[in-house]
């Protein structure tokens, strides 16, 4: 018996082509991230020029991953577009509250951990976010 999946339409097809282009340039951001960050300590031992290299490659596939991200938007319908703007302003929010909060505290020694990276936060908020929005409007 031939099962075959059913067609998707330009629409579908673009966008899914658009989101695996995301993922690809989010793959490369990591990947970069993590050479700057562990490059210095485990590759070359802590040699200034190849930590800027480092640094600029980050910079460079940071821009790429931007422009592949703004063109992956470009392509959403009306519906997700709002579901994900709605979801950028909620990140955009906790991220700004709870780092402003967070210095103060850890300026101040109230607190007695120490959370160096928000980026995890983001993350977590924007996907919570996401899945919230698109549960809401389905």
């Amino acid at each position: 018996m031939n099962q075959s999946r059913p067609r998707e339409n330009g629409y579908q097809s673009r966008t899914l082509k658009g989101l695996q282009w995301l993922a690809c340039w989010a793959g490369a951001w990591m990947v970069a991230t993590a050479l700057m960050k562990l490059g210095p300590r485990f590759l070359w031992n802590k040699d200034s020029a190849f930590t800027l290299l480092a640094a600029g490659l980050d910079v460079a596939v940071g821009f790429g991953l931007i422009l592949a991200h703004k063109n992956w938007l470009a392509e959403l319908d009306e519906l997700q577009k709002k579901v994900y703007f709605d979801a950028l302003g909620i990140t955009l929010g906790v991220t700004v509250i709870v780092g402003v909060a967070y210095e103060f505290l850890d300026k101040y020694d109230v607190i007695p951990f120490h959370f160096s990276n928000l980026l995890i936060l983001t993350c977590v908020t924007l996907l919570a976010s996401v899945l919230y929005g698109t549960w809401r409007y389905r």
